[in-house]
């Protein structure tokens, strides 16, 4: 007889790399200390938040002892934060949005999980591209979909069309994206994005109801080499731009994120969509996002972290992986490697990395076997100290 639900007990063992990972590191550290631990095993940044988060802080201690200072407010979010929200997407989506076009949640899960009670049945599928973050499958079947999964191309991970298309049946409800990608560092190219539109209205009218495009986006803000993350709402009636604040301004503690509808979605349909999205925020236990984090959100909205900090340390990690013979391909945004496991078998070599103490997290666990990931976001001594690791652990 056990304790849980079979389904949370399968949940509990699929999802346990990262949590394991997170677990050995702790008691690594406590057996051998702190700088003697390579880890980079949780995409938790290191960066301290932005100095503007710090006077929207001490602006608010001042206002506390206002009534419903710290209170309830509308679902979706206060009025004032989702206007200043949606002018900034606006830019960054090249289009035009207003604050009924945006909600804000707890954290991009949050509105992931909001959007996905709204507008998925029982039995309804979800597709993702993979390699994809770990969680996707969780969060879909929280409201009774399938998660299914269309491969990336080989290598260099880009979108598959012939095997989307494949993936896509008439109980496909919506596909989702994630550019800069987790665990990849792949940024969609704008033609790319264009043809996937396309195939996907073209689906969506075939099999008689909408498919949405999903585009998970917290690392939006972190593309190197001057690569351009191209807008997704002006492209498809039923996009869907999912972010948060939890990268770009070292919030992920906080938990603010968004959702953001498509303007060119029929005004009726995205009142209903939006309506439904508030409702969802609330009843899934959310209730509203965070006080705290929309003040810092609107006071540091326009100051993100210094994103030249982690191509340094994109830079450092690929110059030390290189040296110790690892095959990989040079990531374009987000903060992760992903390399080939030497051998093939990822969790196998993930184990040696962990003899060598170095901590990262094999790639099955992201639909990606054959490869593991490794997040950059430490400083550029912890990546350099685990380089003779590197090498020990490939055999050189």
């Amino acid at each position: 007889m056990t304790i849980i639900s079979a389904r949370m007990d399968e949940y509990l063992k699929n999802a346990s790399w990262i949590r394991r990972m997170f677990e050995a590191g702790i008691q690594l550290k406590q057996q051998y200390g702190d700088d003697a631990i390579c880890d980079f095993s949780l995409g938790n940044p290191d960066l301290p938040p932005p100095p503007a988060v710090a006077d929207g802080l001490r602006a608010l201690a001042g206002r506390v002892n206002e009534p419903f200072s710290l209170g309830y407010m509308p679902n979706g979010g206060f009025a004032w934060a989702r206007t200043m929200l949606a002018r900034r997407l606006a830019e960054e989506q090249q289009t035009e949005l207003g604050m009924d076009h945006v909600i804000l949640s707890c954290g991009a899960a949050g509105a992931i999980n909001a959007l996905f009670r709204a507008v998925l049945n029982p039995g309804d599928e979800v597709i993702a591209i993979a390699p994809c973050f770990v969680e996707y499958r969780f969060y879909v079947e929280n409201h009774g979909g399938v998660l299914c999964f269309a491969a990336s191309r080989p290598d260099t991970f880009a979108l598959d069309f012939a095997a989307i298309e494949a993936a896509i049946t008439p109980r496909t409800r919506a596909l989702i994206i994630n550019t800069p990608n987790n665990p990849t560092g792949v940024v969609y190219a704008a033609d790319a994005l264009l043809q996937l539109a396309a195939l996907l209205d073209r689906a969506g009218r075939d099999h008689g109801r909408p498919i949405f495009l999903l585009s998970d986006e917290p690392y939006r803000f972190l593309a190197f080499d001057a690569v351009d993350v191209p807008p997704v709402l002006p492209l498809y009636r039923h996009a869907v731009v999912i972010g948060s604040f939890s990268k770009s301004l070292s919030l992920a503690g906080e938990r603010v994120g968004y959702l953001a509808l498509s303007p060119l979605l029929d005004p009726e349909d995205r009142d209903r969509l939006m309506a439904a999205t508030v409702m969802t925020n609330r009843i899934l236990g959310y209730v509203n996002p965070p006080v705290i984090g929309q003040h810092l959100m609107a006071a540091a909205l326009n100051t993100p972290v210094d994103a030249q900090i982690y191509q340094r340390r994109r830079d450092v990690m690929a110059e030390v992986l290189t040296a110790a013979g690892y095959e990989f391909q040079l990531p374009k945004g987000a903060f992760y490697m992903f390399p080939k496991a030497p051998g093939g078998d990822d969790v196998s070599f993930v184990s040696r990395l962990l003899e060598q103490r170095i901590l990262g997290v094999p790639g099955s666990g992201f639909a990606g076997p054959g490869h593991f990931r490794l997040a950059f976001c430490v400083d550029e001594t912890v990546i350099r100290r685990a380089a003779e690791g590197f090498k020990r652990a490939n055999g050189r």
